[in-house]
């Protein structure tokens, strides 16, 4: 495991998972939501985000956390771990609700309130994006170890 990204809806646990990941083996971590954002904010050109993950991906070693529909593939053809997130629609709410009014490490500003698009794009997430995802996997999966979670407890065996 030297390139690894972790992918699924958001409020999943992805985030925190991934620090605990890059803990546990020193791999660099990057942030998707860190690089797209921008404090006021806004976010960078397409162009420029896609630029930056390309300079990732000349690193020898990486975590790369975050969804990015557009850019999914270009990283599962880079990386050789998979770690998806297909939790329930219910936790990942609960999860990005908790996250309201705290500091995070891949967001340069704290939230005050689950954004309504926001909300919905994780009640959509099942049937907009995972199909994709699940599609994506088969068609690398002789290619690449992949983990796909179900619940949190699976995720806390797992880093333990």
């Amino acid at each position: 495991m030297n390139k690894v990204i972790v992918i699924g809806c958001p409020g999943s646990g992805k985030t925190t998972f991934a620090e605990k990941l890059h803990k546990c083996t020193g791999l660099p971590l990057y942030y998707l939501d860190s690089i797209w954002h921008k404090p006021d904010k806004t976010h960078i050109p397409r162009e420029d985000f896609d630029k930056r993950i390309l300079e990732i991906f000349n690193e020898d070693k990486w975590i790369i956390d975050g969804n990015y529909k557009r850019t999914i593939e270009m990283r599962l053809k880079e990386c050789d771990t998979v770690f998806l997130f297909d939790l329930p629609t219910e936790v990942c709410l609960q999860g990005a609700t908790e996250r309201i009014g705290k500091g995070r490490y891949d967001l340069p500003w704290i939230e005050t309130e689950l954004d309504p698009e926001f909300k919905r794009f994780i009640e959509d997430f099942p049937k907009d994006t995972l199909p994709y995802i699940y599609d994506l996997l088969e068609k690398y999966k002789d290619k690449k170890q992949i983990i796909i979670f179900k619940s949190r407890e699976e995720i806390d065996e797992y880093i333990e």
